[in-house]
């Protein structure tokens, strides 16, 4: 068995701005790193509370220049725990993020909605039941 000490999602983007507008200034997320340094990075990881995520931009490649390529579908969905799923999808939704699953009760005890960031990626914001609202 390999021993994995951490593992980090990375999201490919479109559009590293309007991606580090949903991440970082909308969810909270804190730069860590960046490559290359400066205004213009092509990667970027983002700490949240304590998780990661690395944003790159879809025009990289990988070390031996192989470019990233476009992914059909989703391939991918991140769970966001919030504080309050109702609050949070009305801030995404006050910045354009396309909501896909309104908030509501789920059997497993949590209110769930799922949302698009800039890009696609299934973004499912989750909190515990307090109350019902459904």
């Amino acid at each position: 068995m390999i021993a994995v000490s951490r593992l980090i999602p990375m999201l490919i983007v479109d559009d590293m701005q309007s991606a580090l507008r949903f991440y970082a200034e909308t969810l909270g997320g804190t730069p860590i790193y960046q490559f290359p340094a400066g205004t213009d990075p092509s990667f970027i990881t983002l700490r949240f509370s304590n998780s990661d995520v690395a944003l790159s931009r879809i025009d990289s490649s990988l070390p031996m220049n192989v470019p990233f390529r476009p992914a059909t579908g989703h391939r991918i969905q991140l769970c966001v725990n919030v504080l309050g799923v109702d609050e949070s999808v009305a801030v995404l939704r006050s910045i354009g993020s396309r909501v896909i699953m309104e908030p509501s009760n789920q059997p497993w005890g949590e209110r769930a909605a799922y949302v698009e960031d800039p890009d696609g990626n299934l973004v499912l914001l989750v909190s515990p039941v307090n109350e019902p609202r459904t």
